[in-house]
C-alpha cells in the first residue's frame, strides 16, 4: 500500500526527458550569446539574454519535479557542460582562416566580437553551478519529500530566491566587463535588476509552470506507473 504523500518520481527513459533536456541545453547557450549585448531599458541595465534565462530555472523546476534532484542535478550540469563545448566550437570557428578580401575581414572582426563575448559567458557560467543547483533543485527536492504530490505551489516558489540571487550575482560579475558595464551603480543596476526580473518572471510564470508539470504527471508513463504503484 503506498504511503500517503509520498513523492513521485519517473524514470528518465521515456522521450520526454530527452526533449526537456535538449530545450534546457539550447536555452542556455542562446541565453549566453545573448548576455554578451547589453541592454537598456531608459535607466535598467540589463543584457540580450534577459527573457530566456528565466525559462532555464523553470525547465529546470519542472525536471526536479518529475524526475527528482539527481536527475535535475545531472541535467543542469551536462547543460553547462555542452556550454563549455559551444565555448570551444566558438574558438575554433575564430581560430579558422578566413577570406581575405574586405568583405571577409569585416565578417571576421564582427566573429571575433561576438563569439569571444559568448564565449566568455558560457566559460562563466560553471561558477554557480554547484550552488545554484544545490539551492533551486535541493531545496525542491527537500520539499517535495516532505510534502508529497501537494503544495506544488510551494515547492515551484521555494525554489527560487537563494540560488536565483548566487547565480545572478556569480554570472553579472564576469559577464559585466565583457559587455561594457562600468562603476559600482551600474553593476548593481544590472544584479538587482537581473535578480528582480528573473525571480518575477518564474513567479509570475507558476500558473504556467503548474500546467506543465501537471500535464507531464499525466502523460509520463513512467510518473503514472510510479504514482500507482
Amino acid at each position: 500500500m503506498p504511503v500517503k504523500n509520498a513523492p513521485t518520481f519517473a524514470a528518465v527513459g521515456s522521450p520526454y526527458f530527452g526533449i526537456l533536456l535538449a530545450a534546457m541545453a539550447v536555452i542556455v547557450i542562446l541565453s549566453n550569446i545573448g548576455a554578451s549585448k547589453g541592454v537598456l531599458f531608459g535607466p535598467i541595465v540589463t543584457d540580450g539574454g534577459f527573457f530566456l534565462f528565466p525559462f532555464a530555472y523553470i525547465l529546470g523546476d519542472v525536471i526536479s519535479e518529475i524526475y527528482g534532484f539527481k536527475v535535475a542535478r545531472k541535467a543542469i550540469l551536462t547543460t553547462f557542460v555542452l556550454s563549455i563545448f559551444a565555448s570551444l566550437c566558438y574558438w575554433v570557428i575564430i581560430v579558422l582562416p578566413g577570406f581575405t578580401d574586405d568583405y571577409g575581414m569585416a565578417k571576421q572582426e564582427a566573429l571575433e566580437l561576438a563569439l569571444r563575448s559568448g564565449s566568455a559567458n558560457c566559460s562563466c557560467q560553471p561558477a554557480g553551478l554547484p550552488r545554484r543547483a544545490d539551492h533551486q533543485f535541493l531545496d525542491h527536492g527537500r520539499l517535495k519529500a516532505r510534502q508529497g504530490e501537494r503544495k506544488l505551489w510551494a515547492r515551484l516558489m521555494g525554489s527560487s530566491g537563494v540560488g536565483e540571487f548566487v547565480d545572478t550575482v556569480i554570472f553579472c560579475a564576469i559577464a559585466a566587463p565583457v559587455i561594457g558595464i562600468v562603476g559600482f551603480p551600474m553593476f548593481a543596476n544590472y544584479v538587482v535588476v537581473g535578480f528582480v526580473y528573473k525571480t518575477a518572471v518564474e513567479f509570475l510564470f507558476i500558473p504556467v509552470t503548474t500546467w506543465v508539470i501537471r500535464w507531464f504527471k499525466r502523460n509520463e508513463p513512467s510518473y503514472t506507473a510510479s504514482a500507482a504503484s
